[in-house]
């Protein structure tokens, strides 16, 4: 008698794909880390702080992805995002940023990176640190907004104050729409939106959209 023919067990179903920001493409990896990782988490190192407030203003008139994809350029070319030897940049070093292919070869943008390390080291000397003065605007908690698709704001009156403040302060490349999407990017602000793995669950008194 023939031995019965057993049946293989049948593959288990795939995991449904995470649902992310709409913002987030699936063809990108870089991109997903990105997301996944890194935006909307609270940061708290003043020199990732000023690496993330640089290339958010390298964004300016490009894709997020754009600057993404350049920031192993970016950590090269300006000695790890230390605000330190950036702000002792000279104009011999400036120049040659210019030619330099890892980044964007924009004067006006290569020029106001170290203007804004010298203005940022100026923040640090007088509250002690960067992330001081930056989260003593939200009480030193995130924003949790959970917005619907759609519907996260370009700038908000938090975004107007603290723009008008680092202008005062002499930052460049920092107008309130490029500032909101660094608080965004550093988790003062939390809008992963409705619907996204990342986005929090409400939470009866959870903080809103600050005024």
């Amino acid at each position: 008698m023939a031995a019965p023919v057993r049946k293989r067990p049948s593959a288990p179903p795939p995991a449904p794909a995470r649902k992310r920001c709409r913002w987030a493409p699936f063809d990108d990896p870089e991109y997903l880390r990105y997301h996944d990782e890194e935006w909307g988490r609270p940061v708290h190192d003043d020199r990732l702080l000023f690496e993330i407030l640089i290339l958010e203003g390298a964004q300016a008139g490009l894709s997020w992805s754009t600057i993404l994809h350049k920031r192993h350029g970016y950590r090269r070319a300006f000695a790890g995002f230390n605000p330190r030897k950036v702000a002792r940049l000279d104009a011999r070093s400036r120049a040659a940023l210019l030619r330099d292919p890892g980044i964007v070869r924009n004067r006006l943008k290569i020029e106001s990176t170290v203007s804004n390390a010298q203005a940022y080291l100026a923040v640090q000397r007088e509250f002690g640190s960067f992330a001081r003065y930056l989260w003593s605007f939200t009480g030193g908690l995130p924003l949790i907004n959970r917005p619907r698709p759609g519907r996260v704001p370009a700038r908000t009156p938090l975004s107007d104050r603290i723009s008008k403040d680092l202008l005062k302060r002499g930052f460049r490349f920092v107008g309130s729409t490029i500032v909101y999407a660094y608080l965004q990017a550093v988790g003062v602000v939390n809008d992963h939106t409705r619907g996204c793995y990342l986005c929090p669950a409400p939470q009866p008194g959870a903080r809103r959209r600050l005024k």
